[in-house]
């Protein structure tokens, strides 16, 4: 039976719809898309039915739950995921919706301009049959792909034109509830305006990507700067080369006349950027500059390159080219600016648990070579504030305070610094000094979305939830495709307790971020939060598909031990704490799961258990520190690894002389001096003097 529509708007559905490319043939349940069938399961497509024949209407959730599923006693996630298997099939995207659009809390709307009936009656149905399985047992995660343009051959230059103007809106209203004002269906276009596409790689050498990014996103945000240019943000559309078209159909939707790309090759101590400015309106090549240089001599190419962009478009102004030439030479040695673009790219586009390690080494070896690079100086602040946000502890407070600080000593002028120094406010709960830095840290305007989402942190902790959201849209209209503004967002709303809208944001980062493990670790905690293992468990899948990771083992070997699957559970835990062997929670689940296994609860698992008394003792737990300890310790197995626990545990719980005694244990089992040393130390204990010590048995 087909979902009734809106009892007080009868509307009399046509046999087919259809909108661009697609066809949805009612009574045939079929849904075509480029001619090709597009299977959909049962739910889903009544979902679209009900949207479809109330289109432009918003349609409540409780009012699609009780047509579609007939009651009310299900998960809202059961209507998620309907809604994600149909933009998957209708290549629509949540963050930029062309045919379904959110409403948070409140239902979805169908936005897409519907063809007359006899337009979609002309076009021959190809059948393909609805599956059979039901949403809510086996609906897959969603495809994510990088989002892009789509051009269709079909579509007339009016509706082009609509289409762009219901892009624009959506993106910069972002993926929460308000009220979206009008939208013009083309965006003003001004003279002075421009957008620096991701420049091309000579010959393809991806080893090389991370210098192409480095040199455009340098040469955007120091544009960016310039008096009377507007630059618009990095797009999500952004893609590398760019022919005349393809620039004219681009610059219309992001509203700038000009459009910047280039080449890059660097090969054997030679640099080569190929340029080319072209005019949106028309297509026509600007200006084009082709430079070579010693490859050392980036410098000055970046800022005769960006010198004469600005000629262009704006004539000869001597004092932008000296700033320019400024702002694109932060450091005179050429492998310090190498390393410190390696580790931008890490902290631009995370790739997981190890982005932070290997832009921290990147940028230490930047400032190996160059003590006084600023810029390096913060992207160590970046890193430190990074994991603060994991930790949240004194410690690591300290070290981002003491990092970011260091930076502003290194270049006062620096607007990173600035931005860094109102981060650590915030997180210090100081909300006016953290407030007053942001907007100081709004001046620059590659900073300025980044200086939007740390105050709407600030508005957030304090509770004021209407202004945070407000400046998460802000901050999403000037960077529609940046990942890491929807995971502070879908942050934002996990705090309280939004699962759907929590749930939504991470969609929309992993749609825009896809080689991010992090990012498919926390929706696959969001989906098991919210009840749904089984989406939980593919999204933990694709975490670990790009890398293996301490996170999803995690959460994977939790959904295991709730299973009663202790045996699964404690290899998940063991393959963590391998890869995290400083997380004691790790070691405790780990002992948690053996405990529980009936193979290995009666077992003295030696090591387990002095592990599972680390755990303790950093709970503060002393007495269930020491029993799982003796336990450990007299089971008589692996004692040199149970002594070298014991040490780290006795240190925990101010036991120095006990401590030293399992140190000597440890020593006399064969465990290396070295490997003792460099672990008590980073543990930050203090091991006794050789003749102080206790000698164990």
């Amino acid at each position: 039976m087909d979902p009734p529509g809106d009892p007080e708007r009868p509307i009399q559905p046509p046999e087919c719809y259809r909108f661009d490319d697609v066809v949805v043939d009612a009574a045939a349940h079929t849904l075509n898309r480029d001619g090709l069938p597009q299977p959909v399961e049962p739910k889903a497509f009544a979902v679209l039915l009900i949207l479809l024949r109330q289109a432009g209407q918003l349609v409540g959730r409780d009012q699609l739950l009780d047509a579609v599923w007939g009651h009310r006693h299900v998960t809202p996630g059961v209507l998620t995921r309907a809604i994600a298997q149909l933009r998957a099939a209708l290549g629509d995207q949540a963050q930029a919706p062309r045919y379904i659009q959110t409403q948070h809390a409140l239902g979805y709307r169908f936005i897409g301009q519907l063809l007359p009936a006899s337009a979609a009656e002309d076009e021959p149905a190809v059948v393909a049959p609805v599956a059979d399985a039901p949403v809510a047992e086996s609906a897959p995660l969603p495809a994510m792909p990088p989002p892009r343009s789509r051009t269709h051959s079909r579509r007339t230059a009016g509706a082009w034109a609509l289409l762009a103007g219901v892009l624009l809106a959506a993106v910069a209203l972002g993926v929460w509830r308000w009220q979206h004002p009008p939208v013009p269906s083309r965006p003003p276009v001004a003279d002075a305006s421009i957008a620096v596409r991701p420049f091309t790689l000579a010959g393809g050498r991806g080893e090389e990507r991370y210098f192409a990014d480095g040199l455009a996103t340098e040469v955007r945000n120091a544009l960016a700067g310039v008096p009377g240019l507007r630059v618009a943000a990095p797009s999500q559309s952004d893609a590398p080369g760019l022919a005349a078209y393809d620039a004219q159909r681009w610059g219309r939707t992001v509203g700038v006349a000009n459009v910047l790309d280039a080449n890059v090759e660097r090969a054997r101590g030679t640099l080569r950027v190929r340029a080319r400015l072209t005019d949106t309106a028309s297509g026509a090549t600007l200006w084009t500059g082709n430079y070579e240089r010693d490859a050392a001599d980036v410098f000055t190419l970046q800022g005769e390159f960006a010198s004469e962009v600005v000629h262009a478009l704006l004539g000869r102004l001597p004092e932008v080219d000296r700033q320019l030439g400024k702002r694109l030479a932060p450091t005179r040695d050429a492998d310090a600016y190498d390393a410190y673009l390696r580790g931008l790219a890490e902290l631009q586009r995370p790739r997981g648990e190890g982005s932070y390690e290997r832009a921290l080494d990147a940028f230490h070896r930047a400032l190996a070579r160059d003590p006084h690079f600023a810029r390096a100086q913060a992207g160590i602040c970046q890193i430190e504030l990074g994991r603060l946000e994991s930790i949240s502890d004194a410690e690591a407070f300290r070290r981002a305070r003491a990092a970011c600080t260091q930076a502003t000593r290194m270049d006062p002028t620096l607007a990173e610094g600035t931005l860094a120094m109102a981060e650590i406010a915030r997180v210090g709960g100081e909300a006016p000094q953290a407030m007053a830095l942001y907007r100081k840290a709004q001046a620059d305007p590659a900073l300025r979305a980044q200086a939007y989402v740390g105050m709407a942190r600030t508005e957030g902790a304090l509770g004021h939830d209407a202004q945070a959201l407000d400046l998460f849209r802000q901050a999403l209209a000037l960077r529609p495709g940046d990942a890491q503004i929807y995971k502070a967002l879908g942050y934002h709303h996990w705090l309280r307790g939004e699962l759907g809208p929590a749930i939504e944001a991470y969609l929309g980062a992993t749609q825009l971020q896809p080689d991010d493990s992090g990012l498919w670790s926390s929706l696959g905690g969001l989906y098991l939060a919210n009840g749904d293992t089984a989406q939980a468990g593919r999204a933990f899948g694709m975490s670990l598909s790009i890398e293996p990771n301490a996170a999803a083992l995690t959460n994977l070997g939790a959904m295991r031990f709730d299973a009663g699957d202790y045996a699964q559970a404690a290899e998940m835990f063991q393959r963590a704490a391998s890869l995290q062997p400083d997380d004691y929670l790790h070691w405790g689940n780990l002992g948690d799961a053996l405990a529980a296994s009936p193979s290995t609860a009666a077992q003295d698992d030696a090591y387990a258990l002095a592990a599972l008394a680390w755990y303790r003792a950093n709970l503060g737990d002393r007495r269930q520190a020491l029993a799982a300890l003796n336990a450990a310790q007299a089971s008589g197995d692996q004692p040199g690894e149970v002594a070298l626990w014991c040490a780290q545990v006795l240190f925990l719980l101010d036991d120095a002389r006990g401590a030293n005694r399992c140190v000597g244990i440890a020593r006399s089992h064969g465990i290396p001096d070295g490997r003792i040393d460099a672990l008590l130390k980073a543990r930050g204990f203090v091991v006794a003097a050789a003749d102080a010590r206790i000698p164990g048995s």
